[in-house]
């Protein structure tokens, strides 16, 4: 049980923390203090169903037929592979933080709106949540803990960047803590596809 947790932790963590549309919408709304826990709350949420949308649907599937299981293994091995190849790169090269400018104050409502078109609208949520972190943990012995585990990571994740980024903007505006956090993304992607090699 607390294997299949600490893979769903690993994974999401990897996944979540690189620097995307959603990342840097949650770190510019928490930045403002626009709404920024309801943003949090929003985007946790959303994890937390795709996720087990993804590991209880496909678990099914996969369960009835060895030749799909397979595939995913090794699509999920590729991807990682392929993943954490693209964060070790970013690592390489200084990345920067761009916060848009934003003039006035916005309802919760239109904050909230946006999130979640920023979170919904954007393919790689459905490549990650669903598909990769689906499938991974569909393989798991309990795909239950796998999902509580991705929930957990999302939880932990969100809610650092709402509570601690205003504190932290001068230190999480620099581009070597994000080029820092894509090392630690490279190094969970390689270290759960060579879990998954090792127990093919």
């Amino acid at each position: 049980m607390w294997q299949s947790y600490l893979n769903g932790l690993l994974v999401a963590f990897g996944l979540i923390m690189a620097i995307g549309t959603q990342n840097a919408y949650v770190l510019a709304q928490s930045l403002r203090r626009e709404h920024h826990l309801a943003v949090a709350l929003l985007c946790i949420l959303c994890d937390a169903v795709l996720v087990a949308v993804g590991v209880f649907g496909l678990a099914n599937v996969l369960a009835r037929n060895p030749t799909l299981l397979a595939v995913a293994r090794w699509g999920g091995v590729v991807f990682l592979l392929w993943y954490g190849a693209k964060a070790m790169r970013r690592a390489l090269s200084p990345q920067s933080l761009q916060e848009g400018d934003i003039n006035g104050r916005r309802s919760r409502r239109a904050v909230l709106l946006t999130a979640l078109a920023v979170t919904l609208l954007n393919p790689h949520v459905y490549l990650d949540t669903v598909l990769l972190i689906g499938s991974l943990g569909a393989q798991q012995t309990v795909p239950g803990a796998y999902v509580a585990g991705a929930a957990s990571a999302s939880l932990m994740w969100f809610s650092t960047l709402a509570i601690g980024a205003a504190s932290l903007a001068p230190w999480l505006a620099r581009p070597a803590t994000w080029r820092l956090l894509d090392v630690m993304v490279a190094v969970m992607m390689f270290s759960v596809a060579a879990q998954l090699v090792r127990s093919a």
